[in-house]
C-alpha cells in the first residue's frame, strides 16, 4: 500500500488502474485513470446482495466465481498498459478489490502498488483542498463580455487561472450547453477542478470567472463556492452593442428549435411579452434583436447581483471586445490598485 503523496508522485510516470465497476468509474474517477474492473456492474450487485443476505464468506466465494472466467481478459488488458510491467492500482477504499487485483496480476509478473484508502481517500483530500483559503480573484461582467476569453488571455500572460466553463463543458447561462460536449457528472467535474487546483501555487492569485454555484447541471464544491463568495471582483465593462455582436457570433449558427427550447425555460424570468418578442425575432432570423431582448433580462439579473456585492469590486476595466492587451491591462490595474490600497492604509 502507498500513501496519497507517494501516489501523486508515482502517477507522473506510472499508469493508474481503477478496478471499480464501470458504473462507479463513470460516476467519478481520478484523472487519467484506466478502468479495468475486477467486477462488472452486474457482478458487483450480485456480490453485494450475497454479502447482505448470506454474509462476507459467501460474498467472497461469489466474487471469485464471477471473476474467474474474466482473469485472462483482466491480465491481458493490464499487460497492454503497464509501463515496464509496473502500475498503480486503486478501488473504493483500498480494500479487497485492489488487493486481489494486485495478487492476480502479480501471478503474471506485473508489479503493482495499491493506494491506501483508495478513491475515497483521494476524494477526501480533494475536499480538504477546497477548504483552503484560496487567493481567488473573480472576473465579472455582463453576459457576452468575453470573460472566458479574457481568463485564457490572462493565463497566456503567466497568470494562474481556473477555467470553470471549460471543465464543466458549459457557458453558464440557460443557453450555455449549446454546441458543447455533454457535461460530466458533478463528481467528475469536482475531481477535474481539484486536479487543476492541485497544480497551482496558493501563495499567488488565481483568476476565476464569476459564476453561480451551478454551471448547467453541475455544482461547485460548497467550500470552494464559499471562498468565491468572499473573494474580490474585477469587473469587465463592455458596451451592450459589442456584447450583442459577440453573442450573435457565438450563437448565430445554433439550431433554431434548440435555441427556442432553451429560451422557453426562462419564460417566467424573461416575462411573457419579452419571450413573445424574442421568439418572433428568432423566427425572423433576426438573432441580434433576439439577443438584445434576452440581455434585458440577463443584464438586470447580473447587475442586481453585482450591486449586492459592490463592496467586493476592486475596480472596473473597459474593454472593446477586441484588444488583446486586455489581460496586461487588468494585471497593471490590479498592481496599481494594490499600491493605492496600501497608500490608503
Amino acid at each position: 500500500m502507498i500513501s496519497l503523496p507517494d501516489f501523486f508522485e508515482l502517477r507522473k510516470s506510472l499508469p493508474v488502474v481503477d478496478v471499480r465497476s464501470p458504473h462507479e468509474f463513470e460516476q467519478g474517477h481520478i484523472r487519467n485513470a484506466i478502468n479495468i474492473p475486477l467486477l462488472n456492474n452486474e457482478d458487483r450487485v450480485a456480490v453485494g446482495t450475497d454479502y447482505k443476505k448470506k454474509g462476507q464468506a459467501e460474498a467472497i466465494k461469489t466474487g471469485f466465481r464471477l471473476v474467474g472466467p474474466r482473469l485472462e481478459e483482466i491480465i491481458s488488458e493490464t499487460e497492454k498498459i503497464s509501463t515496464g510491467n509496473e502500475l498503480l492500482v486503486h478501488c473504493w477504499r483500498g480494500g479487497m478489490r485492489s488487493d486481489n487485483f494486485c495478487k492476480f496480476i502479480g501471478m503474471a509478473r506485473i508489479k503493482s502498488q495499491a493506494l491506501s484508502g483508495g478513491y475515497k481517500a483521494y476524494r477526501q483530500f480533494a475536499y480538504e483542498n477546497f477548504k483552503k483559503p484560496l487567493p481567488l480573484i473573480l472576473l465579472g461582467g455582463c453576459t457576452g463580455s468575453g470573460k472566458s476569453e479574457v481568463i485564457r488571455a490572462l493565463q497566456n500572460q503567466g497568470e494562474q487561472i481556473l477555467d470553470l466553463e471549460k471543465l464543466a463543458n458549459h457557458k453558464g447561462s440557460a443557453f450555455g450547453g449549446m454546441m458543447m460536449p455533454p457535461q460530466p457528472t458533478t463528481e467528475q467535474f469536482q475531481n477535474e477542478l481539484f486536479e487543476e487546483l492541485f497544480k497551482l501555487d496558493f501563495s499567488k492569485r488565481i483568476w476565476v470567472e464569476d459564476e453561480s454555484i451551478a454551471i448547467g447541471k453541475l455544482f461547485l464544491p460548497p467550500d470552494f463556492w464559499n471562498t468565491m463568495c468572499a473573494s474580490k471582483i474585477v469587473k469587465l465593462e463592455v458596451a451592450k452593442e459589442i456584447r450583442i455582436a459577440r453573442l450573435v457570433e457565438e450563437y448565430g449558427k445554433a439550431d433554431k428549435e434548440e435555441f427556442l427550447e432553451k429560451m422557453s425555460k426562462i419564460v417566467k424570468r424573461l416575462g411573457g411579452q419579452h419571450f413573445k418578442e424574442a421568439k418572433e425575432k428568432l423566427l425572423q432570423d433576426d438573432m441580434a434583436s433576439t439577443i438584445e431582448i434576452l440581455l434585458t433580462y440577463y443584464d438586470k439579473t447580473y447587475s442586481a447581483s453585482l450591486e449586492r456585492r459592490k463592496a467586493r469590486i476592486m475596480y472596473s476595466a473597459a474593454w472593446d471586445g477586441k484588444d488583446q492587451n486586455i489581460a496586461q491591462q487588468l494585471i497593471n490595474e490590479l498592481t496599481n490598485h494594490r499600491i493605492t490600497e496600501l497608500h490608503g492604509h
